[in-house]
Parts: C-alpha cells; structure tokens; sequence
C-alpha cells in the first residue's frame, strides 16, 4: 500500500480551480453550525461560502463519505476531533464531496461537520471526482499538498491509526511514526500501550487513579470487552475466578479492561462488579489498542509479559478450558497445554464432548431424548448452524438431501444440529426442516463444542469418526465439493476420490476452442464455479479463461466440440457420459 501510495502521488497533480468547481459554481459552503441553508440560496453565495483563493496554500483533504453508511458514521466524530486540533495552524482544510441520496440527508449529515463541502446539488462535480479519483468504498480520504499534489489516498486509514500525529499525512511521516512507536515499544512498552497525552493513569471500579508506573513488573491481561455483551458476561466470570485465585497466591498479575461499552452506565454497572483496573470510559487509546493488537472479536485477553512484550495475543480459549493452568501464559507453558489438549484429542469419545453431567441425550423430531450412548460407534456430523444465516439457508437444503443419500447406504451415520438461533421459535421452525436429530437450543454444551472445534462462522460441518474422535473439521467444504461421495470424510476417501477425479479427467483434451467463446478454454481444476454455458453449478474440473473468467462444464465445452483439437483428441459418449464408467450431471462428474 506504502508503494502504491507513493507512484499515486508521484503522478497526480491537480488544480482546485478546476477541480472542485465548475461553470456555475465558483464557491463552497462552510457548516458554520447554522441551518445548512438550501440547494438553491447556495448558489447566490451566502455568508457561509468559500472561494477558492481561500484554499490558496494549504493542504486539502477531499472526504467521501455518506449519511447511509455506519463505518462513515464512526470515523467523522474521530475526524472531527481531528480537524479541529489541526484547524488553528490555517494550512489545512477539509472539502465533504456526498454520497447521500438525498438533500435533507446531506444537509443533516454536514451539519455536524467544520469544514466545508461541495453543494449536494451538483452532482456533476461529485460524481467526476468519485470517477478520478476511483473511490470504491467509503468513507475515503484523499489528502492533496499545498501544489494540489496527491500526497496519500489512506487518509482514513491513518487518522484511524496515529490521528492528529498523521499531519501531514505524508509516508515520511507515517514512516517517522512507525520508527518512534518502535522505540516506545523497546524502551518503555508498558508505557507505550496504556498512556495516552491527557493520561498516565488507569482506573479501579472505586474511580480511583492507578499510576500505569504501579503496573510496570508485573504480567498484565488487556481485557477487550463489553461489560454487557453476553459472551463478555459468561468469560467475565471465569475470569474474575482466575485472577482471585492468582492473587491469592501472591502471583503478580494484573488485569487492565479495554472497555467498547456505548453507554457510560453500563460501562460503570458491569465494572463495579470486576477486581481489576480499567481505562476509563470512551478513552481514545481503546480504539487504538484494539487496532494494534487486531483484535477481530470480544472477548478478548492479550497477556503482556513483565519486561512489557506481548506474551500471547489472546487467552481466552485457553483459560476457559485450562483456568488457573495457563498462568503464567509463556510459550513453554502453553507448549505443555497443546501437548494435554493433543492427548485429550487422541482420548475423544462421542461421550467426552456430547456428555456434560445429567446432559447425556440429544432430541429427535417430536423432542424425545435420544441417549449419546444409542449414537456411539457411528459416524457422526454436528452441524452448526441457525435460521437467521443466509448462507446456512441456503446450504441446509442441501445437506438434507446428502442426509438422505447417506442414510440409504449406511444406517451407521447421523447428524446432529448444533443451534446458534436467536430463540425458541426460530430454534423449532428451523429444526422443522430438518430430518436428523439436535442439541436443545441454548444447551450448555454448544459453547464447549464451539470452543474445541474453533467454530468462527457458520455453517460449519464436523464430521466424528466411529472412535468419537474428529476426522475433519472441513466437511461442508468436502460436501460442497463432492456430496455425498465424501463420506465418510477420511483422508482414505478423498485419495480415493482424488485418483477418480485425475482418471476421469485422463482422456479428455487439455484445450478446447468453444462456439461461446472466443479465446481458448484450458483444463484445469477450479473451485465452485457457474458454468457460462449451462448457467449450472459445477465443480472441480472447468474448460476456463482465465483473462475472461470464463467456465465451461466438461460436458458442455466436450459435447460442443467433438474433434476439436487438443493436448488429446477423445470423443464423449452419446449424452452425458464422459470417460468410460463416468457420468457428468453439471454439478461433478462421478462414476456412473
């Protein structure tokens, strides 16, 4: 990104004049906190207008953003504060080029902005400069010199990580920037991560101020949470119990919350009930230190070790199913916890996750309990999944099918329903659809199996070998591909299926021209694809463009184009028969 920056602001230059006005419009407004005034007042130039010989001289940020759009609604309070620190230097101005749909949405949206904007009745300029300067999402930032030379297209990318220390925006700043958090981090990386400009303290749920110097020695647990977030609640008390038993044995842990609550009262309500410290509420750094430990989702623990280095990005799996065990989260402790998770692996049984206390039963259709002792030396499928997922919508129908082709030649097999619905109802009228066996919506073992199986989205297959123990954690992946032919899901049966899909493929031509189109179409092997030809759905092989993205089925590009010259010349039967054995049905081609 640094590279393309530079060749962008290398090549464009540009005139404000020309730029930001047009033929009849030699002005822009200004939000000077009164009523933004109409579309049609603007153009006799009110009080709140700006001529372009204002801009003389300065560094001019062209901001695309829009009403509509939330990352936009995050990022300008932010902005705000950002432009108004760096208003009173004179050499900096901002220009809010719409993508609002309407008048009385640009006018409400600019009301709470400083700076200036292009009028939303002309349109003709705001779409010009979408078209130059290729704006393909918002919010986008583009900063231009005093020349009206692109110094960067990532302005909102570096308010959101440095803010007002960005200015002006260039690479050699950014590249300062980088240089200096880099010595913070070497010579005082405690300090570095939890300060801020306005603030050298922390806080206790007492509203006390703890120096961030009082913490420095000791191991520290950043706690990225939302006091109110149900996931947040539950790790909240697993970790209030781990952090009182360590100081009870005299350890020297800390644990500092980062707190993302949107309301101070909740914020207070859910603090008063934790042992440790906090940054204060709405503090700026938040953001900043979720970015600089890329944090993609709460709760989250990063441990900073006692020479104040990152000691492991996140420990909340570990602690839910190790507690205590994990302290004092160095890499040979965490190296003996794989080696007891392995063995736990190595020692799984249908009745190690499936049983949890009087919890020893899954439900059918009409809700009766059918024992986990009935389902033990099957192969088994959890699926996880809700009705609220579009995907998982999509994909169930599916599955129901493979379901049934799987249950006609194996009675040995079942699948069980792992819900994420919201409630009850949608629980049951999703399971409605569906011909296998479920958890109850909100057991207690959903979360143990969302953990041990690194459930991060759904719809997610796992498939359970006769043992009890996992054979992979990819079979949608497998069922997409090749149905129910994957089962039972061993690295066995895909060798096998892999030596069918090669041999299939063994007499078919390596190239093939087409009628439907013009370039020549290569064998290869492809993900999910829509055949251009049939408009079907196909897998794994493609007579493909790769310079148009063009897919052909086997059957369409061969059936087509008998003779035609290849790599090998080789007819297909009548139909859709392929290579002797193999018929292709537009979805995969499988042994007849």
């Amino acid at each position: 990104m640094e590279g393309e920056g530079d060749v962008v602001a290398e090549q464009s230059k540009h005139d404000l004049q020309s730029l930001l006005f047009s033929p009849d419009r030699d002005f822009l407004i200004r939000n000077n906190g009164d009523e933004v005034i109409d579309s049609l007042l603007v153009y006799l130039c009110p009080v709140n207008c700006v001529k372009v010989d204002n801009l003389k001289g300065k560094k001019v940020g062209l901001y695309f953003s829009a009403s509509w759009c939330g990352p936009c609604q995050q990022f300008t309070p932010n902005f705000v504060e950002v432009y108004n620190e760096l208003s009173p230097k004179g050499d900096f101005e901002i220009v809010f080029v719409s993508a609002d749909r309407a008048d009385e949405a640009f006018k409400g949206y600019f009301s709470k902005m400083p700076w200036l904007a292009i009028p939303f009745s002309d349109s003709n300029t705001r779409d010009r400069l979408d078209e130059l300067f290729k704006v393909m999402g918002i919010p986008y930032l583009v900063i231009l010199d005093e020349n009206g030379k692109v110094v960067t297209e990532d302005g909102v990318e570096f308010i959101r990580d440095y803010g007002v220390d960005a200015y002006p925006f260039t690479q050699e700043r950014i590249k300062e920037i980088k240089e200096e958090v880099e010595k913070a981090k070497r010579e005082q990386p405690l300090k570095f991560f939890l300060t801020s400009r306005s603030r050298d303290f922390v806080i206790s749920a007492n509203g006390n101020k703890v120096s961030i110097s009082e913490l420095e020695g000791n191991t520290i647990g950043l706690y990225f949470a939302q006091s109110s977030y149900k996931k947040c609640v539950k790790f909240t008390l697993k970790l209030i119990e781990v952090y009182e038993n360590l100081k009870a044995k005299g350890e020297k842990f800390e644990v500092v919350m980062i707190p993302f609550d949107n309301k101070e009262e909740s914020f207070i309500q859910g603090f008063e009930k934790m042992p440790w410290l906090s940054l204060p509420f709405k503090d700026k750094s938040c953001v900043k230190l979720a970015r600089s430990f890329e944090i993609q989702t709460i709760p989250a623990l990063v441990i900073i070790g006692p020479d104040g280095r990152t000691l492991q990005p996140d420990v909340v799996e570990a602690i839910e199913e190790h507690g205590t065990e994990t302290y004092p989260f160095t890499p040979e402790k965490f190296s003996e916890l794989d080696e007891k998770d392995k063995a736990k692996r190595d020692a799984q049984t249908l009745e190690s996750i499936l049983v949890s206390g009087d919890l020893d039963f899954v439900i059918g259709k009409d809700g009766h309990k059918v024992p986990i002792s009935d389902l033990v030396g099957k192969n088994i499928l959890l699926y996880f999944s809700a009705h609220w997922c579009p995907p998982c919508r999509a994909f169930t129908p599916k599955l129901v099918e493979i379901y049934h082709q799987i249950k006609a030649k194996d009675d040995a097999f079942e699948l069980i329903f792992i819900s994420s619905d919201r409630d009850q109802t949608s629980f049951e009228e999703y399971f409605s659809e569906m011909p296998w066996l479920a958890l109850p919506f909100e057991d207690d073992r959903k979360e143990y199996l969302d953990r041990i199986f690194k459930v991060q989205g759904i719809p997610t297959l796992v498939a359970i070998g006769p043992t009890g123990r996992t054979v992979t954690t990819e079979a949608r992946k497998l069922v997409m591909y090749h149905g129910a032919d994957a089962y039972p899901f061993t690295e066995a049966r895909l060798k096998e299926i892999e030596a069918e899909i090669e041999e299939m493929a063994k007499g078919w031509p390596k190239k093939v021209k087409h009628e439907l189109h013009e370039h020549e179409l290569e064998l290869i092997r492809r993900p999910p694809f829509v055949c251009d030809g049939c408009k079907e759905r196909g897998t794994i092989w493609s007579f493909y463009c790769e310079k148009c993205k063009f897919d052909l089925h086997p059957k369409c590009a061969l059936e087509e184009n008998k003779g035609t010259k290849g790599d090998k010349e080789d007819d297909m039967e009548e139909g859709t028969k392929t290579k002797e054995g193999y018929v292709c049905d537009g979805d995969v081609c499988r042994k007849a």
